[in-house]
């Protein structure tokens, strides 16, 4: 399971013009699901998402996690993460998880989150998207679990 986070000041998230998921101070997440991703994977990620420490302390430091911070966590499916971009000029998704597979474990992903912390916004799974942010940096990692 991949998680590109990126610290930011505000995000995000819109479907046909309507906005469907927002936070301030917190973490976009983009989450891509791979074909041996399971719950473990899902939980293994979370726990990273809200322990990595990506904001600074009093002194500047990258030292505060989400959880120190009480920040918002803004997750969007992503399947174009997985994709391989190894040869050629278009990518392949072959190494992404199937649609169903891959709902199923962003569903499980939103609900785990909403019960490990406060504020969880998201962006809906299969849908043309439109992401905004403010990234305060930029402080930009990928993660895999």
């Amino acid at each position: 399971m991949i998680g590109l986070l990126q610290r930011v000041s505000a995000a995000g998230v819109s479907v046909d013009g309507a906005l469907i998921g927002a936070i301030d101070r917190g973490l976009l997440v983009l989450v891509g699901v791979q074909p041996d991703d399971d719950r473990a994977r899902v939980e293994r990620l979370l726990e990273r998402l809200l322990g990595y420490r990506v904001f600074p302390d009093a002194d500047g430091r990258m030292n505060l996690s989400l959880r120190d911070i009480d920040g918002g966590l803004l997750l969007v499916p992503q399947f174009t993460l997985a994709a391989d971009t190894r040869k050629g000029t278009r990518a392949s998704f072959t190494s992404a998880a199937p649609p169903e597979q891959g709902r199923r474990l962003f569903e499980h992903l939103v609900a785990a989150a909403r019960a490990a912390h406060g504020s969880v916004a998201t962006g809906r799974f299969g849908a043309d998207m439109q992401v905004s942010l403010t990234n305060d940096g930029p402080v930009t990692f990928w993660l895999q679990a």
